[in-house]
């Protein structure tokens, strides 16, 4: 029986990952082999194939290590450096090619099109996010931003980057975003303020808020279909000024 914690360029190159994947197609391979082509090599005394199965069973499947942080990846042993980078540039661009392309060709009319769109971008983040979709006057998507990461609820987004980012990119008006790693897409008394605070921070230049979503394991919370997008905005009014008209349409109307 052949020693499977001898180097790959040892094996029958039939049974090589690389080979295979050229010569019977990436679904012929298991999720270990195409770790270990990502990874390309292991270290002393195991091959990137064994390092490979060893990174999938700590974390238990291959979506559990895609949604997994990177201080996790990087406490896997034989997985640093250039090897950790390489798994998580393919699984960002993975995370990209489930979303639509962003700049000028998605449309977001609506408070569901937000929430469709973001749920596939922030779910199942092991780290909570800020992000900020920038839109133009057609309700193009100018730029997608991640704006803030960090642990669960130690997230504060500056303002001032969020605003000055908007005026690098000419947006007419933002949607903002996060997650809740906890699953629950509920917001809390800091998410109520924080809104407020965007709002107050964008209306002198005359940037609409749309939304603020809350992404959730299975649910979204949209401030705007909820009506609190409206109480924060009456909070924000000064004395004369008038209420601009929704810019997205909502959910039930």
């Amino acid at each position: 029986m052949r020693n499977l914690s001898k180097g790959i360029v040892s094996w029958p190159q039939e049974e090589r990952p690389r080979e295979r994947l050229l010569s019977k197609g990436a679904q012929a391979l298991t999720d270990a082999e195409l770790v270990a082509i990502l990874i390309r090599v292991g270290f002393k005394g195991t091959n990137a194939v064994e390092l490979a199965r060893d990174v999938l069973k700590q974390f238990g499947s291959l979506r559990a290590m895609v949604e997994a942080p990177v201080i996790a990846l990087l406490d896997v042993k034989g997985l640093k450096g250039a090897k950790a980078s390489q798994l998580l540039a393919a699984m960002e661009i993975a995370r990209r090619v489930s979303v639509p392309s962003q700049r000028g060709e998605l449309v977001i009319k609506s408070t569901r099109a937000a929430a469709d769109y973001l749920r596939e971008r922030m779910r199942g983040l092991a780290d909570e996010q800020f992000r900020v979709l920038y839109l133009n006057r057609r309700k193009a998507l100018v730029e997608d931003t991640l704006i803030a990461q960090g642990v669960v609820d130690s997230v504060r987004p500056p303002l001032r980057s969020i605003v000055a980012r908007a005026l690098q990119v000419n947006a007419s008006a933002i949607i903002a975003a996060h997650n809740h790693p906890s699953g629950a897409a509920e917001p809390s008394e800091s998410d109520r303020l924080l809104t407020q605070d965007l709002i107050a921070a964008c209306r002198p230049l005359g940037l609409k808020v749309l939304d603020h979503v809350i992404v959730g394991d299975e649910t979204t919370f949209s401030f705007a279909d909820s009506g609190l997008l409206d109480e924060l905005e009456l909070l924000c009014l000064a004395p004369g000024d008038a209420r601009g008209p929704s810019k997205l349409q909502r959910v039930g109307k």
